[in-house]
């Protein structure tokens, strides 16, 4: 498996110069606050220049201090509590326009996911839900709508599809009990990411089922139980999980399987609007 930010320092520090060693020394030692601090803070807590930060970046073999920057990110998060997050939050959201800083990192994230995604992945995923003789989907806490949200639109297009209810810890396993080989499991989590899903991600596997993770790299647990995984970022704004990027990505999934099953999915939608049409389900706009 590629290694982290960290074990990269580690494996090249006997051959930085003297300030790029300054800068390795303070992120080894630091890098939970390292992570979110810009390229001129690091620079200036380091006691180097932000080109000299920059190059470090580049010498690590990332095309910029961003994406080093997201590498660290990755491995702090899953360990901030909520206390934390808010801390963090502070330096990096605009208290004079919010709805402007909130809404440019979910923009952000969504264009990262873009061009972090891998299309080969994403084409895996895609024939191993059509192949599967049962689909589980199983999310839980702030997931959990993601979770529900796909399965809404899978019950309209498959036929097999099993959402997995987190009401009781117990019953998650319990809904489990009969998924095999042949069965396929989406399991959804980020950072701080659940025990609940890990565990059933653990039973499903050792039952033989196929995974896929959506999670948020390959630092999740879930990443090495899966047999493909969609990798998107979950940015933590304060309190919140944004999962701008994670819906977005849901929508492409819904939309490749929809293309698949082009005439399955127009049988049922025209059934679906003579019952909405039936029991007048829709209202309809008022004339002016």
């Amino acid at each position: 498996m590629k290694q982290n930010v960290l074990q990269t320092i580690r494996a090249e520090m006997d051959h930085l110069s003297k300030g790029h060693k300054r800068i390795a020394q303070y992120i080894l030692d630091n890098y939970d606050k390292a992570a979110f601090m810009t390229a001129a803070r690091l620079a200036e807590t380091a006691d180097v220049s932000e080109s000299t930060v920059v190059r470090f970046a580049a010498h690590l073999g990332y095309e910029g201090y961003p994406e080093m920057q997201r590498a660290l990110q990755e491995i702090v998060r899953g360990k901030l509590t909520s206390i934390q997050r808010i801390q963090v939050s502070r330096q990096q959201i605009n208290d004079s326009d919010i709805l402007g800083s909130v809404m440019q990192r979910d923009a952000d994230s969504i264009r990262s996911a873009i061009n972090g995604i891998d299309r080969e992945d994403f084409d895996r995923v895609v024939d191993k839900l059509q192949k599967a003789e049962h689909i589980y989907i199983l999310g839980v806490r702030s997931s959990s709508f993601l979770a529900g949200y796909l399965n809404f639109y899978f019950h309209l297009i498959f036929k097999n599809v099993i959402y997995v209810q987190n009401t009781a810890a117990g019953e998650i396993y319990e809904q489990l009990v009969h998924i095999g080989p042949g069965d396929v499991l989406i399991g959804i989590t980020f950072p701080r990411y659940s025990k609940m899903v890990i565990h059933a991600v653990e039973m499903a596997s050792e039952r033989g089922a196929d995974v896929i993770a959506i999670t948020d790299s390959k630092v999740s647990p879930l990443f090495p139980m899966s047999s493909a995984a969609l990798l998107v970022g979950c940015d933590a704004i304060s309190f919140v999980d944004s999962m701008a990027a994670p819906l977005s990505l849901l929508n492409a999934l819904i939309v490749a399987v929809g293309r698949q099953r082009s005439d399955d999915v127009s049988h049922t939608f025209a059934e679906m609007e003579k019952v909405w049409t039936k029991y007048n389900i829709f209202g309809k706009a008022e004339d002016d």
